[in-house]
């Protein structure tokens, strides 16, 4: 981060000396064994058969996508610090089996430059132009509107945190998924029956470990020569 201008070097330098230091001997932290909590969740996930969305416009309203079924959808956008590489490999994974340009207005926006670099070299980016998604700069872009907005009044499907009146568009209904469900959602301009989105999500079984697979800064040849170019002591 120092090696691309993000301020204030001098507390990145602090951070990166106490990442260097609790390295030495890391330990995590572990609630007390008498911990008491105001409330305990248990969910099974073997009982989750069909993907679940939270409905327009409230991130709390959460149903089952056969219960949402068939909804007919504006713009899609798939984005925001919620969203991981795999995601967006998963993605064009669903998108590749489409053939033209798709019938909603699909939107991408990868959280970080590291994502955009390494999806442009895997190809994912030619897979988006393909099918007519528009691309945007790494970042919030939709999740907080402050880059770009969808069309007033639009039904929108969003891979965001949140949902709340007008977040993401004047008067836009936005329904909250997964990126999968997402671009699926972009393919057929509608919400799909659980059967459709099954159809298209078995393409992602076939090589899920590769697509899912994670990526961090030192994994990356540039950054990584970036990064051994910072002198550090001198921020100290």
């Amino acid at each position: 981060m120092i090696s691309e201008g993000y301020s204030d070097a001098r507390t990145l330098a602090r951070r990166v000396s106490k990442m260097e230091e609790w390295l030495k001997k890391p330990e995590l932290m572990e609630a007390d064994k008498d911990a008491e909590y105001k409330a305990i969740i248990e969910i099974n996930m073997d009982e989750i058969k069909e993907p679940i969305l939270c409905c327009p416009n409230d991130p709390d309203d959460a149903k089952l996508l056969s219960e949402v079924c068939g909804k007919k959808i504006d713009e899609v956008f798939i984005g925001s610090c919620m969203t991981n590489i795999g995601h967006y490999r998963a993605a064009a994974k669903m998108l590749q089996q489409y053939e033209g340009q798709l019938p909603t207005r699909l939107w991408i926006a990868p959280p970080t430059k590291m994502d955009q670099e390494q999806l442009t070299k895997e190809g994912m980016y030619a897979i988006y132009g393909k099918v007519g998604a528009r691309t945007e700069m790494p970042g919030c872009s939709l999740c907080m509107g402050n880059q770009a907005r969808v069309a007033d009044n639009a039904t929108v499907v969003s891979t965001s945190t949140r949902n709340f009146p007008n977040r993401l568009g004047k008067g836009a209904d936005v329904f909250l998924a997964s990126a999968e469900l997402s671009a699926v959602a972009a393919v057929l301009g509608r919400l799909p029956t659980p059967e459709e989105y099954m159809k298209y999500h078995t393409e992602l079984g076939k090589d899920e470990k590769n697509i899912y697979r994670y990526l961090n800064f030192d994994q990356v040849e540039s950054y990584q020569e970036a990064a051994d170019e910072v002198e550090l002591g001198k921020f100290r």
